[in-house]
């Protein structure tokens, strides 16, 4: 299979070659589906009746600007602004209208991130809050995570109690950082905790995405809970018939590594000068680093 090449935070991205068959495989069966199912529902790779439409993520090109990591940081973009998608190519700007234009409709799109594939929706639309617990056949008192494409938005959802430069320190990357939700934030979101977790993903396709939106993005693994986190868009297949949009970005890291299937890092903030690891995740080293020796935090329980 090849050597897999490793990425700050511990995830590791496949080589170049295994991408590009694992994107001609999926547009392989997108188009057999299709033509077993005749004309697809609009623009896009039909998956057959009542399925998703397939969209394939060509590569990035130059970013606007450089994106951050645990231990690295981010650029400044106005808040309330999308950053500029200079360099992108047409095909990258279509998928990301493609998959705003489906949650603006208030479905549910499958999406690569900088851990595993996850499925998101408008945090705001509490009927497709509903569906992603439905989707996942999720208990209902489990809490979602909110996505955004910058931390300056940040501070419209949370109440923030650490150093902004800590934010920038982790976020964008993998980690989730959990703090005190605003009123700003839907009511039905998580009703049964004062507390929200962030993720700003170290990936090009879901920041623009989160930037395209007006409000965050609920975002959870694309998966049956309780079942494993999946690396390939045909590893959620039994997923498909109830998404609007798979957007496919190749193979996420080694899919034959157990590690690359740990998801991020969730960090408790909550309580001043306090740290709590909720889930060690796939950047727990260089998370606690940062926490303990730069900014003097410690462990909740000691």
């Amino acid at each position: 299979m090849g050597t897999a090449r490793s990425r700050p935070g511990g995830a590791v991205r496949a080589p170049r070659r295994k991408r590009r068959l694992m994107a001609r495989a999926a547009l392989a069966l997108a188009r057999a589906a299709e033509r077993a199912a005749g004309p697809g529902p609009g623009p896009g790779l039909g998956l057959g009746p009542g399925c998703a439409r397939l969209v394939l993520l060509p590569p990035a090109g130059e970013p606007a600007e450089r994106g951050g990591r645990a231990g690295g940081g981010s650029a400044p973009v106005e808040p309330g602004r999308a950053a500029p998608e200079r360099g992108r190519p047409a095909e990258w700007r279509e998928a990301v209208a493609a998959a705003a234009g489906a949650l603006q409709a208030g479905g549910l799109v499958a999406v690569p991130t900088d851990t595993v594939y996850g499925v998101a929706c408008l945090a705001q639309d509490s009927a497709a809050v509903r569906s992603i617990y439905s989707l996942k056949g999720r208990n209902g008192s489990k809490p979602l995570a909110i996505c955004l494409g910058d931390v300056e938005r940040l501070y419209r959802y949370c109440h923030v109690n650490v150093p902004d430069q800590l934010l920038r320190d982790l976020l964008p990357g993998p980690v989730t950082l959990v703090l005190e939700r605003s009123e700003e934030l839907n009511k039905d979101l998580n009703p049964f905790t004062s507390l929200v977790g962030v993720r700003i993903p170290d990936h090009p396709f879901m920041r623009d995405l989160a930037r395209a939106c007006s409000g965050p993005l609920a975002l959870t693994s694309a998966n049956i809970s309780s079942q494993g986190s999946t690396l390939t868009v045909l590893e959620f297949q039994d997923l498909w018939p109830q998404l609007s949009l798979v957007v496919d970005g190749g193979p996420i890291g080694d899919i034959q590594s157990p590690e690359c299937r740990l998801g991020s890092t969730v960090v408790d903030l909550s309580v001043s000068g306090k740290f709590s690891i909720i889930r060690p995740g796939c950047a727990l080293t260089p998370t606690v680093e940062i926490l303990k020796k730069k900014y003097g935090l410690v462990p909740e329980s000691s």
